[in-house]
């Protein structure tokens, strides 16, 4: 489900009402924020309300992703607020159904380039925060005991942090128009290993099918212009990582032991 709050057509427009859109459209993906496409009779944005009490982060976000934008990314940048409610511009393109050699080059092409702006040596506190996940592992431990066994090696692990990463690269946030690559959603994005932004977009792209030929082919790319170079074998661990983590989540935050599975 992609709404939890409602907003009807005559709301929308007179909170914006320099634009005058004609369509609202509800979306059915995501669960943790509200989002819907609304048009005029020549373009399309996304809406967005944050169900969530982040107002500091949707700032340096915004602020993110007006630098991601001006240094060349295909990104989705903000274009107003009212009250709760920001507009997003529409991205063009799809999601990929059958991955190619051409997506996987994109898609190392675009980490490279982000992980370039965003690398930084004195990173913050980052993203997999110990505490979080042994409270996880905890409660998958007392539900759902056969998978705990395969997560509670996650207990030992330490992240090293880079800089800022997306950490959520899944297929649906990214839309390919042609070869371009568009990203968008990063507002769960924290400071973090470049290892684990890259394994999480490589387990959606479906490396784990294709594990030598997919890897080797984005290693080949990434290297080329990453701020650092990235290791074969430390990025085949991560791709376990990066799956046993949103495994993790998945069964931590919703109960979805059939993703977890799916993950697994």
């Amino acid at each position: 489900m992609g709404v939890k709050t409602h907003i009807c057509l005559e709301k929308l427009n007179s909170l914006f009402n320099s634009y005058n859109f004609t369509k609202i459209i509800p979306t059915t993906s995501g669960i943790i924020d509200t989002t819907y496409i609304v048009q005029t009779n020549s373009k399309s944005y996304i809406l967005k309300k944050y169900e969530r009490d982040i107002e500091e982060k949707i700032s340096q976000d915004i602020k993110l992703l007006n630098r991601l934008k001006s240094s060349g990314l295909n990104v989705s940048t903000c274009r107003d607020k009212k009250e709760d409610w920001y507009i997003y511009e529409k991205l063009q393109g799809s999601q990929p159904e059958v991955i190619k050699t051409y997506h996987i080059q994109e898609l190392a092409r675009f980490l490279a380039k982000l992980h370039s702006i965003t690398y930084d040596k004195n990173t913050p506190q980052g993203f997999m925060e110990k505490s979080e996940i042994l409270r996880a592992l905890k409660f998958t431990k007392n539900n759902f005991y056969a998978h705990y066994k395969k997560l509670e090696f996650l207990k030992d692990y330490n992240c090293k942090n880079d800089g800022f990463i997306h950490s959520d690269i899944f297929k649906d946030n990214t839309l390919f128009d042609g070869y371009k690559l568009g990203v968008f959603d990063f507002i769960d994005g924290f400071y973090g290993s470049f290892y684990f932004d890259t394994a999480v977009a490589l387990v959606a792209f479906d490396a784990k099918k294709h594990k030598n030929y997919f890897v080797n082919l984005f290693l080949n790319t990434y290297n080329q212009n990453a701020p650092k170079k990235l290791n074969k074998k430390e990025l085949l661990y991560s791709l376990n990582v990066a799956s046993c983590f949103y495994a993790l989540k998945r069964i931590y935050n919703y109960k979805n032991t059939k993703k977890a599975k799916e993950l697994l």
